[in-house]
């Protein structure tokens, strides 16, 4: 059976947790065949910032965020963010995030960690998507805005 060269990619983001006191790194490495992995590159992804609801609310309202909302689909088929096109992280590739047109990406999810891990995914790709809604939809709906039965 023939193997792909390039079987797998991995991303291991250290202090994710951490990303709005310091940088994180994050370490590519590529599996090259089963025997054996190269290291690629280690850089270092910026900050994220945290946004609260009414600050992403506004921003959508005044057409400069693109909400993405990186829940699963069974999580957003039960209810969603009106506006918010979905790129679920178990599957996330930045590339799959539509063009902004200008606007400014900021990620969203349940709580507000899924949303950090993607925003650092997508600065890892090179991509300067620094925002995120702190608190999810969790803190979304506890800010009284408006959410959409699952689609």
């Amino acid at each position: 059976m023939a193997t792909n060269p390039l079987q797998s990619l991995i991303f291991l983001a250290l202090g994710a947790t951490l990303a709005l006191q310091l940088p994180s790194m994050v370490l590519v490495v590529a599996l090259i065949d089963p025997g054996r992995a190269i290291a690629g590159e280690l850089r270092v992804v910026g900050q994220v910032e945290d946004l609260t609801a009414e600050e992403v609310v506004q921003g959508i309202t005044d057409g400069r965020y693109l909400l993405v909302d990186v829940r699963e689909p069974n999580e957003v088929a039960m209810e969603a963010y009106p506006d918010a096109v979905v790129v679920p992280l178990s599957t996330f590739d930045p590339k799959a995030i539509p063009d902004p047109n200008g606007k400014q990406v900021v990620f969203a999810c349940r709580s507000g960690k899924r949303s950090v891990t993607a925003s650092l995914a997508a600065q890892a790709a090179g991509l300067a998507y620094t925002r995120h809604l702190a608190g999810g939809i969790l803190g979304w709906k506890a800010a009284g805005l408006p959410i959409k039965p699952g689609r």
